[in-house]
């Protein structure tokens, strides 16, 4: 059994009022990330293996006009021109810059209109009858969309060079003492995934039940501390705890540390939205790829999670025999529950958030860092690709493993106990961390 999506509740007006001020609060953030550089900075690709922030920028308002404009509103394309450019499957990300893009005036006022057209649409718009409106479902997926490019161009920021452009309070440091090192995850069977939540994506469904051995979970993600015992003990330079692809892809790129750390006599530091700090050990680590962290837990003697696990441990509440929406329960995340939404600019002290907590003791399954798992990326029985394949099923495959839970960068609305992301191993740019799970010993089964 699992939990239902309190948005499936709503009446038609409160649903209305609820997608308008998730579309506002979206679009402040996108503006936070877009005003805070000058145009020369806008225009510019800071690393290859992203996009200018001004192609975010109109890609954004490209899929708005696109679902909302021309799909559910049957309006007149307002600009067919550019559909092509901003069509992410056009062209590559290093590509981009030498396309003739809007430029940040005309990509502002390009998004302007095409929100002033959605809010027009949105008063009227039937919100049932047809399953892409159903719940609003096609105005949800343009804000997760919105959200997750703007987490996109958060990750771009980190890659910028130059002084600090983003400012954010620092996270709560306050954290449980005496937090054991692992949790136990009884096995047996839960319902994974969702046929429930209005706003779920197409790869989080359907649900269904899947059965899981005994494990034990790490209760945090890995810290910098930890890590930096693997960096000491040598972990980087023996074969032993790396897979084929993943010593390859360590020889070939020379990589010693998680990305954006370098080694400064007697102590490491770590470039973070244009400052300098020494790492700090009790922060989860971040920046690290799907092959360094399954290096680092053959070195620690465990593995990596399943995706099954990580949900299990994330949503399944024995006392019920359900699956929550989040480890805390079915409220939406708020600031004592989890790192999210760009509140912070960083990962919070591992321990932190009580309030958070998953029935089997887990912390900060939700927010702070992306956790890679073992799992390739794949359907679940029963899948079906809605509402356009582009969004899951070309992505289907051993190319791309899961990574689970969302980081500080990931808006709550583009983050729930459900809902996958998919990368490929080497990616480290993107915010991901993760933590270890270990089968039951001979002696502790018994």
């Amino acid at each position: 059994m699992e939990s239902t999506r309190k948005l499936a509740d709503l009446g038609i007006a409160d649903l209305r009022a609820h997608v308008a001020e998730e579309l506002a609060r979206t679009r402040q953030r996108s503006a936070v990330l877009t005003e805070a550089v000058d145009d020369g900075d806008l225009i510019k690709q800071h690393s290859p293996l992203m996009s200018p922030l001004v192609w975010d920028l109109a890609h954004i308002g490209s899929q708005e006009e696109l679902w909302l404009v021309r799909d559910v509103g049957g309006a007149p394309a307002i600009r067919p021109d550019i559909d092509d450019l901003y069509d992410a499957f056009q062209h590559s990300r290093a590509d981009r810059p030498q396309l003739p893009l809007l430029g940040p005036v005309e990509a502002r006022e390009y998004v302007a209109t095409v929100r002033s057209k959605v809010f027009d649409l949105l008063d009227r718009a039937p919100l049932e009858g047809r399953r892409l409106v159903e719940h609003a479902f096609a105005f949800g997926m343009i804000v997760q969309h919105e959200q997750q490019h703007d987490e996109t161009m958060l990750a771009t920021h980190q890659l910028r060079d130059g002084p600090p452009a983003l400012t954010a309070d620092p996270p709560p440091s306050d954290v449980d003492a005496g937090l054991p090192p692992e949790v136990f995850v009884p096995g047996g069977p839960f319902t994974m995934g969702t046929s429930a939540e209005p706003w779920a994506l197409d790869n989080e469904r359907p649900a269904h039940r899947v059965h899981v051995e005994d494990f034990y979970l790490d209760t945090t993600p890995v810290t910098n501390g930890a890590y930096l015992a693997f960096i000491d003990a040598g972990g980087y330079d023996d074969p032993r705890w790396w897979s084929d692809g993943g010593w390859a892809y360590r020889q070939r790129t020379g990589m010693r540390a998680p990305r954006f750390w370098w080694h400064d006599g007697e102590r490491w530091l770590r470039r973070r939205f244009g400052h300098v700090e020494p790492v700090p050990p009790g922060e989860p680590v971040v920046h690290v790829s799907f092959h360094e962290a399954e290096a680092y837990a053959a070195w620690a003697g465990k593995r990596l999670p399943t995706e099954a696990e990580w949900e299990k441990a994330a949503r399944f509440d024995p006392a019920t025999g359900r699956s929550r929406r989040y480890p805390w329960g079915d409220d939406e995340p708020g600031p004592e529950h989890a790192n999210l939404s760009q509140r912070h600019l960083r990962p919070a002290p591992a321990g932190a958030y009580p309030g958070g907590v998953a029935p089997c003791g887990a912390r900060q399954l939700i927010g702070d860092v992306w956790e890679w798992t073992a799992t390739d990326f794949a359907p679940y029985p029963g899948f079906s690709a809605f509402p356009y394949r582009e969004y899951s099923e070309v992505f289907f495959g051993p190319d791309y493993k899961v990574l689970r839970g969302g980081s500080f960068g990931t808006d709550a609305a583009a983050c729930r106990g459900t809902f996958r992301n998919w990368d490929y191993p080497i990616r480290r740019q993107i915010f991901a961390g993760f933590r270890c799970a270990r089968t039951p010993r001979r002696e502790e089964r018994d």
